[in-house]
């Protein structure tokens, strides 16, 4: 009879033990889940919008150039197969980072190729006055995402879509004679604002598209790609909100030349404003370079300096936040060639009116 309590006794002890290694597995598993993402709002810790006292919000566009501090094992990066080539180089750049971001001073940051919430939180505790949001993308290669800095509350969580289109689209001006296939947007979240002192509903999306503007096989993607962020803006569009796109879209804009006057093959940014696609006419986002002489219109540096300037990066708005532009700026106040740290992109910057 001893003996058969004695088992018992084991038995639920040993039951326990596993309950808790479950239990322990499943917080850590949420623990690394929050290190990566971070896409729910914050009542308790956000700033105050009723109490905005600015009679403008500044938004910023930075690809920064893999943000990565955490190592990413399937890529190597900070390793060999990125710039940084250890912690020590990927903080050195995180600072540099955070030190253009300050001297600019934006309200809201979209932040293209930052790893995940990690290094979000580390650039907010630099500067010590932003809020981080991110949520994960599909991009298991590069483990790249787009993240959010913002000192206004968003009105909704961080969501993403998973639509997938096939391509070559119809019309597509690639000149890709491949296999068909699909894809989705890997890395993109879509959130909405309520400016402070404002009634406008907003619609604001950060996405970063697949790269290489002269590739016909990327080129039919990145086409299939900002269809599905069309079809987002849309649906935004028919519920009457106001839009606020952003991001590196990889391609260039045929209709607002850039500084070296880069002509695309595709059609990604017609699809983006509007102007081609599924949903053509629909809606009409204008590009904010437009504020800016052409001279100015550059934010990627390619290897060899000013002959290879272009503007892939872009904030495109609705026209209710067009006509409330005051400014527009694409920072170039330092050079990629001589700072190591420095990232291969230039911010651009809008300030938006609240009166």
């Amino acid at each position: 009879m001893l003996y058969n309590i004695t088992i018992y006794n084991i038995t639920i002890l040993y039951m326990l033990s596993f309950v808790g290694v479950l239990v322990a597995g499943s917080w850590l598993l949420s623990i690394i889940k929050a290190d990566t993402q971070c896409p729910y709002i914050n009542t308790t810790t956000n700033t105050n919008t009723n109490a905005w006292n600015k009679s403008s919000v500044r938004i910023m566009q930075f690809n920064a150039e893999w943000l990565f501090v955490d190592y990413y094992a399937p890529f190597g990066c900070p390793g060999d197969a990125c710039p940084w080539k250890n912690e020590s180089q990927a903080r050195t750049h995180l600072d540099t980072v955070a030190n253009i971001i300050r001297s600019v001073d934006p309200d809201i940051i979209n932040i293209c190729e930052v790893e995940g919430c990690d290094e979000l939180q580390m650039l907010s505790d630099n500067l010590q006055s932003y809020n981080p949001y991110l949520i994960q993308g599909t991009d298991s290669s590069t483990g790249q995402n787009v993240g959010l800095l913002s000192r206004i509350q968003p009105t909704a969580d961080l969501r993403r879509v998973e639509t997938r289109v096939e391509y070559p689209i119809p019309g597509s001006s690639c000149g890709y004679t491949g296999a068909p296939g699909s894809t989705a947007v890997s890395k993109h979240y879509i959130t909405e604002y309520r400016f402070p002192n404002q009634s406008l509903s907003i619609a604001f999306i950060g996405a970063h598209l697949i790269a290489y503007p002269d590739d016909p096989s990327r080129c039919v993607q990145r086409e299939a790609q900002a269809q599905v962020i069309q079809q987002v803006i849309a649906g935004y569009v028919d519920r009457e909100y106001e839009i606020i796109l952003l991001g590196d879209f990889n391609d260039f804009d045929g209709e607002v030349p850039d500084i070296n006057g880069n002509i695309p093959i595709s059609r990604v940014l017609s699809i983006l404003k509007g102007h081609f696609g599924q949903f053509s006419g629909k809606y009409n986002l204008t590009s904010a370079a437009t504020k800016v002489n052409q001279t100015s219109r550059y934010s990627d540096w390619y290897k060899d300096g000013e002959t290879e300037y272009s503007e892939i990066d872009f904030i495109l708005v609705s026209p209710k936040i067009y006509e409330r532009i005051m400014r527009v700026e694409f920072v170039h106040t330092y050079d990629k060639a001589t700072d190591y740290y420095a990232p291969d992109h230039f911010p651009v910057v809008i300030d938006i009116s609240l009166d």
